[in-house]
């Protein structure tokens, strides 16, 4: 099952949600898609300034693209989405995801599915990392058809944290 805050998100916005079967699951990460997901995520990240749902809308969740400047983390990750796809990479390719951060608190960041590996974007910091080298607990991710999610099993991106529980 997708989030909860993911399923109202695509009732109220379900042109973001929408994913084409017919594009490729996974991006060519030549050259010029790495300088297009790198100054994406930096200008998101640069443009939105970071504030709780709770403070925001007067909700604990909500999805939505911070489109007045302000969000948490999983609209600075719609924004980078929306913006990726208006560049040209494929939807498909890009996956909404919830891990637990370092401190084991739950965060939202977007995966993009490429030939040479997955890698992470996040408004946590302005590099874009393999998910491997993120730190993060990957509990579940969008799957290929954007209505479902899958489990990820609390994938470790550190195998001593994972060996260690």
């Amino acid at each position: 099952m997708p989030v909860p805050g993911w399923i109202r998100f695509c009732k109220h916005r379900p042109d973001e949600c929408a994913v084409d079967p017919s594009e490729p699951a996974r991006i060519a990460l030549t050259p010029q898609g790495w300088e297009t997901l790198t100054r994406i995520n930096r200008q998101v990240n640069a443009g939105i300034r970071p504030i709780t749902d709770q403070e925001h809308w007067g909700v604990a969740d909500r999805w939505d693209l911070a489109e007045d400047g302000y969000g948490d983390c999983e609209d600075f990750q719609l924004v980078k989405r929306k913006r990726l796809v208006a560049a040209g990479l494929s939807r498909r390719a890009l996956r909404m995801a919830a891990v637990l951060d370092q401190g084991g608190a739950p965060h939202a960041v977007l995966m993009v599915r490429t030939d040479l590996g997955d890698f992470v974007l996040d408004n946590k910091h302005d590099t874009v990392l393999p998910w491997r080298q993120t730190g993060y607990v990957f509990l579940q991710r969008e799957g290929g058809t954007g209505s479902t999610w899958v489990s990820l099993g609390a994938a470790s991106a550190l195998p001593v944290r994972t060996a260690g529980r």
